[in-house]
C-alpha cells in the first residue's frame, strides 16, 4: 500500500468548532502518477464506516484525473474534519 502523504497546510485545534478558511489545503501524492500538489477541503471526501476498512478518503487526481481512495486513520479523520471537508457517515443496515 501507498504511504498517505495527506497533512494540512493551515490547522485549527480547539474544543469548540472553528470557522474554516477557505484558504486550508491539503498536501496529497496520487499512487498513479506521483504527482504531488495541494487541495482545497472541496476537492476532499470523507467516508467514514463502522470499520477501518469502511473508512477512507478520495480525491480526483488534478494532474491524471485518476479517482483516489485511500484509508483514513483516527489522525486523518480528525485533519480532515477540522479542514472543513465534506464527510459522509456509512451505516451498516441490519
Amino acid at each position: 500500500m501507498n504511504p498517505t502523504y495527506l497533512t494540512p497546510t493551515a490547522v485549527r485545534t480547539g474544543p469548540f468548532p472553528v470557522p474554516v478558511p477557505a484558504a486550508v489545503r491539503f498536501r496529497a501524492a496520487c499512487p498513479d502518477c506521483r504527482g504531488r500538489f495541494e487541495l482545497a477541503a472541496g476537492a476532499l471526501r470523507l467516508a467514514i464506516g463502522a470499520t477501518s476498512r469502511t473508512t477512507f478518503y478520495t480525491f480526483t487526481c488534478p494532474e491524471c484525473a485518476a479517482p483516489v481512495r485511500k484509508p483514513a486513520g483516527e489522525r486523518i479523520i480528525e485533519l480532515l474534519t477540522g479542514g472543513g471537508v465534506r464527510t459522509l457517515r456509512l451505516h451498516a443496515t441490519p
